[in-house]
């Protein structure tokens, strides 16, 4: 009697999958490393995910419905920068797959052949219902602010990541972006919020 394929199988594959990708990204990743934590074999992770980028492809929604949890479950929208900040410290790997990867994994030659597409943008969206909710509703929805925002929690979020900050500087530096966030949250009269 022929074996019944385990329809759960590839929910396993991509647990086993992220846990590696969080220990150690992209060194970590091997099908065959992937097999081993799911507890299968190599030609079963192959017959549900072609390649790597496949995995990393699957991947990345995961991450963004993890990231965006984060930011609905914040009670205001400076909490919500807060908790985006630490999401990508605490996790840098997954924060860096979601932010360094797009070219390759949907819209290089290769992942078009493959038919690759971006979901959309979950944490962007629960932003905007922050600032919705917070603030009342915006003549542009928030466009220019939110592209603000994530510049300031981006480019924080990449210093720290990456080292730029040193230990001594860290405290300083967040307690800036504390101030920053606070500065661009802050109520405004009626009409589209620009930065002046």
């Amino acid at each position: 009697m022929p074996r019944r394929p385990d329809p759960d199988l590839e929910a396993l594959i991509l647990k086993a999958a992220q846990k590696l990708w969080r220990k150690g990204g992209e060194k970590a990743l091997t099908m065959r490393a992937v097999a081993r934590e799911a507890r299968t074999n190599t030609p079963s992770v192959y017959r549900r995910f072609r390649t790597r980028e496949d995995i990393l492809r699957a991947l990345r929604p995961r991450i963004r419905l993890e990231l965006a949890v984060q930011l609905e479950s914040a009670p205001t929208p400076q909490e919500g920068c807060e908790r985006y900040l630490e999401f990508a410290v605490s996790h840098p790997h997954e924060y860096l797959l979601l932010h360094q990867r797009d070219f390759e994994l949907f819209h290089s030659p290769r992942a078009i052949r493959a038919g690759a597409k971006s979901a959309g943008r979950p944490s962007r969206e629960a932003m905007q219902r922050k600032l919705l909710e917070t603030l009342g509703p915006s003549p542009d929805n928030y466009e220019d602010l939110l592209m603000a925002l994530w510049m300031v929690l981006h480019g924080t979020a990449m210093m720290l990541i990456e080292k730029k900050i040193g230990p001594k500087e860290e405290a300083e530096a967040r307690s800036v972006f504390t101030k920053l966030i606070t500065r661009l949250l802050q109520p405004r009269p009626p009409g589209p919020r620009t930065l002046h």
